[in-house]
């Protein structure tokens, strides 16, 4: 064909010209889908945060730190929420506190830090434990859950469930501190304040 119409030949310039023009359409067009989706994800993960810090706020209300009669009791409301209690570690450490103050747990090698109110400061203590000890001798508290494997929370300590694509965060009241959700619990604390 080429030779049949003068000035039609294919040169390198042309082929490479055409390439080009090719790839930033292509980039342009999957910028502006990825873009259009990435808006809607992002709204809908915004009100989905929304939704999870106004049903944190009707938990909190309707909970205290006061433990379960039984194990299939829900959480109970018109309890005591000054009980104290002592966590113990493996050697003669130990930290004695009102449920209520316990911020978080968090797990430090071979030490858990207990994050707790003093004042209205918080203040950490470490102890020679593991986050197993700390979750049996917490069980029977509601309010105390597991978020992430190196972290506990006292749900009445939080102040507000951030997130954003990466992950979920739990910012604690009095320390601003920033506990991270892992994501297979993030379905578990839906759960629980659902």
């Amino acid at each position: 064909m080429s030779s049949l119409v003068e000035g039609n030949k294919l040169s390198l310039s042309n082929y490479l010209e055409t390439l080009v023009i090719i790839a930033f359409l292509s980039f342009a067009i999957g910028l502006y889908w990825r873009f259009k989706f990435r808006s809607r994800y992002l709204a809908a993960e915004l009100e989905e945060t929304r939704q999870m810090n106004e049903q944190l706020k009707k938990f909190q209300t309707l909970n205290t730190g006061a433990p379960r009669q039984t194990e299939d009791d829900l959480p109970i409301g018109d309890t005591d929420q000054d009980s104290q209690i002592t966590l113990e570690g493996t050697t003669n450490e130990h930290v004695t506190l009102d449920i209520s103050d316990l911020l978080y747990i968090e797990a430090v090698g071979n030490y858990v830090k207990v994050c707790k109110l003093q004042g209205n400061e918080a203040h950490a203590n470490m102890l020679r434990a593991t986050m197993k000890q700390m979750e049996d001798a917490l069980e029977a508290y509601p309010m105390i859950v597991r978020c992430h494997r190196a972290f506990m929370v006292n749900l009445a300590q939080v102040e507000q469930i951030s997130s954003n694509s990466r992950a979920m965060q739990l910012v604690m009241r009095h320390s601003h501190d920033a506990i991270p959700v892992s994501r297979s619990n993030v379905n578990k604390l839906k759960e629980l304040l659902g």
